[in-house]
């Protein structure tokens, strides 16, 4: 497969600033903050949306933005993606058919997502029926993958107010990205994925996000069976769970989990654990 250009107008920008701030005493103090900034995504030339991001991975976050909304689907098409920072703008070019984007651009559902928590067209209509591969998954698989993930999330030990996602292999972690919104690191992770055309079949994804619709349905987009949280998940998020076939395990930190689909696919094999 021939990969797009990537051409960047400038390096991109930094992650976390020092800043001033006084604690409750009134002491001084020197803090870093996580930084925001716009990044305005068109394709063809075309506005589709505004993104709210930390901007470390910009060309995967457009395009894995633009392929789960179903703008884009054929990778062999893309010709080029231009970064722009100081228009704050992103281009993806593509050869594709893309006058389907004005009628998507119509029908939208604004969700709960953080920064851009929007889905475009019928998503679930493409779904209907699907299913992602049903695997087994072991106890110990998912405490060493907890315990390996303990050595990312560098802008949240710095600064705080970001997500991390990753997607793992057993106790490996194969890609790690943070962002201002849980849905702008999916998104990162998908393009990636999607460009190098690789199989979520065996991938165990994680976020520190809740896990609402739209997360899950993304984690389906990308085909991962597993999907791993540190925080809580919605009723309509467990529906599409069960819908989908994917292992949901939430509030997982340290030794502590709660699976809330699919326990019948996981093996406990700690000692002490039935």
């Amino acid at each position: 497969m021939v990969k797009p250009t990537i051409i960047k107008t400038s390096e991109n920008p930094l992650q976390t600033i020092e800043v001033d701030v006084f604690d409750e005493y009134g002491e001084r103090l020197t803090k870093q903050i996580a930084c925001e900034r716009p990044l305005t995504v068109m394709l063809n030339w075309k506005e589709v949306v505004t993104l709210m991001t930390l901007g470390s991975r910009p060309e995967s976050l457009v395009l894995g933005y633009l392929k789960n909304q179903s703008f884009l689907s054929d990778p062999n098409a893309l010709e080029s993606v231009i970064i722009d920072w100081e228009t704050h703008s992103a281009a993806v070019i593509t050869k594709e058919d893309v006058q389907k984007v004005e009628s998507a651009l119509k029908k939208k559902t604004v969700t709960s997502g953080c920064g851009q928590g929007t889905m475009y067209g019928n998503v679930m209509k493409q779904l209907e029926g699907y299913q992602v591969p049903q695997v087994t998954l072991k106890q110990s698989e998912i405490y060493s993958a907890l315990e390996a993930l303990t050595h990312y999330n560098d802008t949240y030990k710095k600064a705080g107010a970001v997500h991390g996602c990753a997607v793992c292999q057993q106790e490996q972690v194969l890609s790690f990205v943070e962002d201002v919104g849980r849905h702008n690191a999916v998104d990162t992770l998908a393009g990636e994925m999607w460009l190098n055309q690789e199989s979520g079949s065996d991938k165990i994804f994680y976020t520190t996000g809740r896990l609402t619709s739209e997360m899950v349905i993304k984690v389906a987009q990308m085909g991962i069976p597993v999907l791993l949280s540190r925080s809580g998940v919605t009723q309509m998020g467990l529906e599409l769970a069960e819908r989908f076939g994917i292992i949901t395990i939430a509030r997982a930190k340290g030794l502590r989990f709660q699976v809330f689909t699919g326990a019948d696919r996981i093996k406990f094999d700690v000692k002490g654990q039935q």
